[in-house]
């Protein structure tokens, strides 16, 4: 929680550069006393005390920092990036799938801004295919050889979720966390959980939740599109290799979604202006 509060900026002139859903200092600190306050009573239950032994591990392991051998892809022969290991409570992992194990879905959307990008082939299923065979591999591996992981992994994550997103809140925004702490709140007899839960919304202000969580959907599935199309990281990497070839299509995506915000503004649709797509746009190099 320390972390948390510690993210969260002194000065309100910061947030007028964040996305429209950002929510305010004062929404943030609100709601991450809340979180507090909640997550001192949820520890009390036996699994997350069970799960809660501090447990070193590099939860960064995907594609772009594992190197294998030329000859024998069998063989690991480095693994990068280790500034992202810590010690955490083995739960707070129990999420964390690599890239190379994440269970394919389906991204073909009617509004992609490039549908063609997102066709079928023998290439794509063959992927398919090799991912599904990898994320079976790991879940094996994860209960095979790391005991508390799995036992963590099985916890129900409508507890866990409050736990994981608090410290990302700032740069998230304040509707992922509120939307992990509204489902708790209305999930909290069916978890078991004793008592009433902490949290207690209002309707108003639930109501003014949703309405705000619709703009953090849009850019999330936005930025989820974008990485999966132009295979760019969730943090905007790409492999330099690729660079030359990306940029021009990643701009061109982003000024098809320009040009239907200014569409939508000038048919009077006062939910998407230019300046907000804008700004709810993931990434930099526009």
């Amino acid at each position: 929680m320390s972390l948390a509060y510690s993210r969260v900026p002194r000065s309100d002139v910061i947030v007028a550069a964040q996305r429209p859903y950002q929510g305010s200092i004062e929404d943030h600190l609100k709601l991450l006393i809340d979180i507090e306050v909640t997550s001192t009573k949820l520890i009390q239950k036996p699994a997350l005390q069970e799960t809660g032994i501090p447990t070193l591990l590099h939860p960064d392991l995907h594609k772009r920092n594992i190197f294998v051998s030329k000859e024998d892809p069998s063989k690991i022969t480095c693994i990068i990036d280790w500034q992202s290991t810590s010690i955490e409570p083995a739960f707070i992992y129990a999420n964390e799938t690599p890239d190379f194990a994440e269970m394919p879905v389906d991204y073909i959307s009617t509004d992609s801004p490039d549908q063609k990008l997102s066709d079928e082939g023998p290439a794509k299923s063959k992927a398919k295919e090799d991912v599904e065979r990898c994320a079976k591999a790991f879940e094996v591996c994860i209960f095979g050889y790391v005991d508390i992981l799995g036992r963590a992994r099985a916890i129900d994550q409508t507890i866990l979720r409050p736990f994981r997103h608090c410290t990302s809140m700032w740069r998230d925004g304040v509707p992922a966390a509120r939307s992990d702490m509204i489902d708790l709140f209305k999930a909290w007899k069916d978890l078991g959980l004793p008592g009433s839960c902490p949290y207690q919304p209002t309707e108003e202000e639930i109501a003014a939740h949703e309405k705000q969580y619709e703009d953090f959907k849009a850019s999330h599935s936005l930025k989820t599109w974008l990485s999966r199309t132009f295979e760019i990281g969730s943090d905007g990497w790409v492999p330099i290799y690729d660079w030359d070839r990306i940029l021009p299509l990643y701009r061109e995506a982003y000024q098809m979604w320009m040009e239907s915000a200014r569409e939508s503004e000038a048919e009077g649709d006062s939910d998407m202006t230019q300046e907000k797509a804008d700004r709810l746009w993931p990434f930099d190099q526009r």
